[in-house]
């Protein structure tokens, strides 16, 4: 049996979660389609997605086309929600990008394809709502190949579009059809090409169907299917484009076990679920797991989804997805490997794209209080349990201040959380104005250093360390380096793996208190004093020399901007234009009716807010992060939530009294 992990994806409200219903209502898994706006879709589970009527969370349903069986993953389509959609990414061997016939291509729809296509994940696009009055056929087309991919295929007609009598005919053996696939197909196949124009007639449709599915698995190419998801109309010619087109899974059963964790959620009685796509062997109940940074588990037990729904098993083969128990301390993201494996265990191409992010960090930060003062225990506990299912929700915890912040994409997430906290952990909670992230990046080199029996270090230890940029000048934010210039036997490895530690957790806080990106710290002296020196000299050493030299360094503090596209009528670009320029917006490209430029996140809001007053609500506004930049003007400060190692007297009273 051929399997297939399918993905579908969209920006919100073009069908997407419909359409998963009439693919289950067709292969027969379900008697009846459910609806959104009546909150009984087999995807939408949560009742939090059943009142909003959109996605939240993705959702696995399986269901049999032929001979293939499907894994249909349903992602959520809101913007405030992509970091869901990035999880579910790394699982795919397949995607459908619902597109809808009315609005046509959408600002998520741009996002979701230029990462699809960077992944190399094979994509069919449906056009949905073709019954919807407004509906377009070949300015939809237009629109898809100027702003997706040039490289589309129209796959059918469609007839009574804009009625509910509108319907799809897929093209088989029509001459024109041919003509067009292959002057598509021959600009990437030079084969295919000198073929035609040796002897048109020579190429035969099973040919040219056969390029079609190869061009289409090496992302080549995208085959364009028209329909409903109400009516139903086009969806089996979906179905078999989905069969006929996308390329199966790689299965390797009997190969070393290797998976990768996509989502995590709590079961009835609070025990931790995994769920995880395995590449390559087959795990079986009771096998001992390792994930990454050295943590491991054991599998208790097994389901995988078939027909619709999840079944108990003891064993999962390569190719399938499964939720797992027993894996208490796995995390989103984590690579799965049995002991015995790990040696010869090959994360397989979709566990690869799992290891990077593939869309923009949050850039919206807020403080979340608790209604009662009794109840500040149980609200941190219940975001630990929300991050486990979004670790981009990135939880900062103030003791100083007994507060705890959230990294959010938007005010609709923050909304979600609030409803979620309520719902399900009967917290109320409020929320204070939600504020930018900022990163820092150090702008020189500096060192320092503190040696053992030397005034003013009172630990037993010695460390010197060397803070400079990084060298990738990423301007997405990379990463921290640590290296080393002494000999990496010179130290106990406990004493090592205590400074490197530190060194990460020590720069979530610059010196104006926003996380350091892109940033090299190199150890360049160190020492002990056997018997007395333990990790925790060390631990609390490494703060104080690392501020020292990033003090001395310096460091620039870094606003995230959007890149943006604003579509509008001509006669009001005059008023819009000086509220780009108040707002901070920075156009590189302006027409009559088209501006395209950078913009700092914390204005994008209020530009969305303002824009129908100033263009009679016909402006279209897309936008999506695109890099940091130095910030302008007076520099943004985020209070501490440590015990400041910049404020030596401070930090040092606070570790005597910890001690």
């Amino acid at each position: 049996m051929r399997m297939l992990n399918l993905g579908i994806l969209a920006h919100v409200d073009a069908g997407k979660t419909s359409l998963t219903e009439r693919l289950l209502h067709a292969a027969g898994v379900i008697d009846e389609v459910g609806s959104v706006d009546d909150g009984n879709t087999q995807t939408d589970t949560l009742a939090l997605e059943r009142s909003r009527g959109i996605t939240i969370k993705s959702a696995v349903v399986s269901f049999a086309v032929g001979d293939t069986t499907v894994n249909l993953i349903d992602t959520p389509g809101h913007p405030d929600f992509i970091a869901e959609v990035e999880r579910v990414l790394s699982v795919l061997d397949g995607a459908v990008l619902v597109v809808s016939a009315v609005e046509g291509v959408q600002a998520q729809t741009r996002v979701l394809m230029r990462t699809l296509r960077r992944l190399g994940i094979p994509t069919l696009v449906f056009v949905n709502k073709i019954d919807r009055r407004g509906a377009r056929y070949d300015g939809v087309l237009r629109e898809l190949a100027a702003k997706l991919s040039p490289s589309v295929v129209a796959m059918g007609s469609v007839s009574g579009l804009g009625t509910g009598a509108a319907a799809f005919t897929p093209f088989d053996g029509q001459a024109a059809f041919a003509e067009d696939l292959v002057n598509v197909l021959a600009a990437q196949e030079d084969a295919l090409l000198a073929a035609y124009v040796d002897d048109e007639s020579s190429i035969s449709v099973t040919r040219l169907r056969a390029e079609l599915a190869a061009q289409t698995g090496r992302t080549l190419v995208h085959p364009v299917f028209f329909g409903s998801a109400v009516t139903g109309a086009g969806v089996e010619a979906l179905m078999a484009g989905v069969r006929e087109l996308l390329p199966p899974a790689q299965n390797d059963p009997d190969g070393p076990v290797s998976g990768t964790v996509f989502k995590i959620e709590r079961g009835p009685a609070g025990e931790k679920v995994a769920y995880a796509r395995i590449f390559s062997g087959t795990l079986h109940t009771r096998d001992r797991l390792h994930f990454d940074d050295r943590r491991e588990g054991r599998v208790t037990a097994i389901s995988v989804f078939d027909g619709g729904t999840s079944v108990r098993g003891q064993e999962v083969p390569a190719g399938r997805i499964a939720r797992l128990w027993g894996l208490t301390d796995v995390r989103i993201g984590d690579r799965l490997t049995r002991q015995e494996d790990q040696d010869t265990a090959d994360a397989g191409p979709g566990a690869r794209r799992a290891s990077a992010g593939h869309f923009a960090p949050p850039t919206l930060e807020t403080v979340v209080s608790p209604g009662r003062a009794a109840d500040r225990a149980a609200l941190h506990l219940a975001l630990s349990r929300l991050a486990e299912q979004d670790p981009l929700i990135g939880l900062r915890q103030d003791d100083l201040r007994q507060e705890v912040s959230v990294s959010l994409y938007g005010e609709v997430q923050k909304e979600v959380v609030q409803a979620t906290l309520l719902d399900d952990f009967g917290l109320e909670v409020t929320f204070r104005e939600t504020t930018t992230i900022c990163v820092e990046r150090p702008t020189g080199t500096a060192t320092a250093l503190e040696v053992i029996g030397k005034d003013p270090n009172p630990f037993a230890a010695t460390v010197g360390l060397r803070v400079e940029p990084g060298g990738a000048g990423d301007p997405t934010g990379g990463g921290v380096e640590f290296r080393l210039e002494v000999e990496l036997g010179s130290l106990p490895y406990a004493f090592m793996s205590a400074i490197e530690e530190t060194v990460h957790e020590t720069l979530h806080q610059g010196l104006h208190g926003w996380e350091v990106l892109d940033c090299v710290v190199t150890l360049t002296h160190s020492g002990y004093s056997p018997p007395s020196s333990v990790a925790a000299d060390f631990r609390n050493l490494v703060p104080l020399v690392l501020m020292d030299a990033l003090r001395r360094a310096g460091s620039t503090v870094y606003a995230p901007m959007h890149r943006f596209r604003l579509e509008l009528p001509p006669d009001t670009l005059g008023p819009v234009l000086p509220v780009l320029a108040r707002l901070g917006a920075t156009p590189r490209a302006q027409r009559a009716s088209l501006v395209e430029g950078l913009i700092p996140a914390a204005k994008v809001h209020e530009l969305e807010r303002r824009l129908p007053g100033l263009t009679r609500g016909e402006a279209v506004l897309e936008s999506d992060f695109d890099r940091y930049e130095p910030v302008r003007g007076p520099i943004p400060r985020r209070p501490r939530s440590d015990h400041n190692p910049l404020d030596r007297k401070e930090y040092l009273l606070h570790v005597a009294r910890r001690v």
